[in-house]
């Protein structure tokens, strides 16, 4: 086992609770902004999200404070795209989730071989993470999206295989 940097951690640690307590918000607006026929299970989808994102938050803040840091009482900027089509909200949800990812890996990274504890943590975080980007990825293709990020299926000569089986790009 190495020394992992705390003062780091901490840092990682404050950011990811500002940002999924921003997720609290985010999705809760969200919720209130769906219309249409499809309104009832995205919005208990939004709901979830948003209980979900608190709780990663009170993780990562009973894990900062464990460590002798002192977690913040603000949250991580939002900004308001006042786009509210379903299109809109499950692209800024999948970016949302995109970012946390980000945050959850640069955590891994900074306490890989230093915390068995901090890494097993992060990575339980990823995997929850990247299960909400295929959850609105396969959302967004009901609307017509295909997504053609790191993890499509790529066919051989490099296109993408969407849902229907026809090949694109």
């Amino acid at each position: 086992m190495k020394d992992f940097d705390v003062e780091r951690t901490l840092q990682l640690l404050s950011q990811i609770m500002e940002f999924e307590l921003a997720g609290v918000v985010r999705y809760t607006h969200y919720s209130l902004m769906v219309t249409g026929p499809n309104r009832i299970p995205i919005v208990t989808f939004m709901k979830g999200q948003a209980t979900e994102s608190l709780l990663h938050a009170q993780q990562a803040g009973e894990i900062l404070t464990g460590l002798g840091g002192h977690p913040s009482v603000t949250i991580a900027p939002i900004k308001e795209s006042f786009k509210h089509s379903m299109k809109a909200i499950l692209e800024e949800s999948l970016a949302h989730e995109q970012r946390a990812l980000d945050l959850y890996k640069t955590l891994l990274d900074t306490v890989e071989d230093g915390s068995i504890y901090l890494e097993e943590f992060a990575r339980t975080q990823i995997g929850q993470e990247e299960l909400h980007g295929l959850e609105l990825r396969k959302m967004l293709r009901d609307i017509g999206v295909v997504y053609e990020g790191p993890h499509a299926h790529k066919q051989k000569g490099g296109k993408v295989k969407p849902a229907n089986g026809r090949a694109s790009r």
